[in-house]
């Protein structure tokens, strides 16, 4: 026997959807629950941000979308270093960047910080949901991968529908520059955690998939222009984009503020983006059960993606302000923007399983991408002051890019749900 083999135990095969892969899930979930709580959390923090750093609502406006298109550019990158290098140390790596992003978000006094934070924030935050999702694709069969990664979404959402209403109540006894190096203080905590129990699973007699193949920047290229080649993913990320993008731009700053807009106190437009993501929260997981019932990815995605686009058409155009119909809308918006997780279905079944990283982060990246559009190019058409009028005549690009993403889910190729091979139980 070499002194290799005498030194070196045989590794034990994990198994694939038992105790160890729901850990790791769990704190992957964790890992994005965390730092959607601080990206929602800016919808209900930007006014007082603006306030005590004298900045104006084209900042703010300009802030949150330097968030989103760092996001969207780091995206793409992202999905395919964990699909060449897997998930340890990278996802550990990712969350103390958004720890280090929170701590420099607390100390925000001027628009460079903030863009600063910001930045730091976004790079972090790139690995996290479509890092949850690269863990149910490796740690849970096949079958099971649009269902899980629907769930990472609707605890996503879960806490954001309670965080948003939580932080408005928590800035009552704390500043926003605590409750952001509260924030941070986790962050190191999960860091710790996930260098300690986060890794991809073993499998029996299988080849490595990891790790640099030649030139890593040549190999990201590849990776990403074989998953652009493939037609349903360029479709499904257009569609998923549309849906998320949407719903990302009025739960972060544009629901409040038109809410407001509509004679809505702060504290009662704060519950209605909260209810919106509460929608999500229940049509992430429900819209890929609805799509196996009906054997088919197009048909709902349509059907979904046009009722999302006429609820925020009325959020934002329908003259009464009944409260009861407000929250039906603002829950309706959200329930529908679910449709999204179909984008990540489709894409994922569109490819083999060693680009799944890469075809998730390249949905997850339109997605940000298009939400970052619809962030700043309305703040950049309306006063220093707007009025409901003002967001009225800005806002019409919301269900105009739904309508788009139902053109493209109409595209696709509907075949139904995929059976493709999984890792091995």
């Amino acid at each position: 026997m070499s002194d290799q083999a005498a030194t070196t135990p045989p590794r034990r095969s994990s198994r694939i959807g038992g105790p160890e892969a729901w850990l790791v899930w769990v704190l992957a979930t964790t890992f994005v629950v965390w730092l959607f709580a601080i990206q929602t959390g800016y919808a209900v923090v930007s006014p007082d941000i603006q306030q005590d750093a004298g900045l104006t609502l084209a900042q703010i406006g300009l802030a949150a979308s330097i968030y989103t298109w760092v996001f969207a550019l780091v995206q793409f990158f992202s999905g395919s270093l964990l699909d060449r290098f897997g998930s340890r140390p990278l996802l550990a790596i990712a969350v103390a960047l958004v720890s280090v992003g929170a701590f420099l978000y607390a100390g925000t006094t001027d628009f460079a910080t903030l863009a600063t934070a910001q930045t730091v924030l976004a790079v972090g935050a790139s690995f996290g949901f479509v890092g949850a999702g690269y863990i149910g694709g490796k740690w849970f069969v096949a079958a099971r991968y649009g269902l899980m990664f629907g769930l990472v979404q609707a605890a996503a959402s879960l806490g954001s529908a309670i965080g948003q209403p939580v932080i408005l109540v928590l800035l009552d006894a704390l500043s926003w520059q605590q409750l952001l190096l509260a924030f941070g203080s986790f962050g190191v905590l999960l860091t710790i955690l996930f260098l300690v129990i986060v890794r991809d699973p073993v499998v029996a007699d299988a080849a490595p998939t990891n790790g640099p193949r030649g030139n890593v920047i040549a190999v990201i290229l590849r990776d990403l222009g074989h998953c652009f080649g493939t037609r349903d993913v360029v479709l499904s990320a257009v569609f998923g984009g549309a849906a998320f993008g949407t719903m990302l731009a009025v739960g972060t700053l544009w629901g409040p503020r038109i809410m407001e807009a509509r004679g809505a106190s702060t504290d009662f437009a704060t519950v209605l983006t909260a209810l919106a993501w509460l929608g999500l929260a229940i049509g992430a997981p429900l819209v890929n059960i609805v799509s196996d019932r009906w054997h088919s990815r197009k048909v709902p995605a349509v059907v979904w993606l046009l009722l999302q686009a006429a609820a925020i058409a009325l959020v934002i155009y329908l003259p009464t302000e009944s409260q009861g119909v407000a929250i039906a809308l603002m829950f309706a918006v959200g329930l529908f923007s679910g449709v999204q997780m179909l984008g990540f279905t489709v894409a994922g079944e569109s490819v083999d399983g060693a680009y799944i990283g890469s075809a998730s982060a390249i949905v997850n990246g339109v997605c940000f991408l298009i939400g970052g559009l619809l962030t700043s190019i309305p703040s950049t058409l309306m006063p220093a002051d707007p009025e409901l009028a003002d967001y009225q005549a800005a806002l019409w690009l919301m269900p105009a890019v739904l309508v788009v993403g139902a053109v493209a889910a109409a595209l696709l190729r509907d075949r139904g749900p995929a059976r493709r091979a999984a890792v091995p139980e």
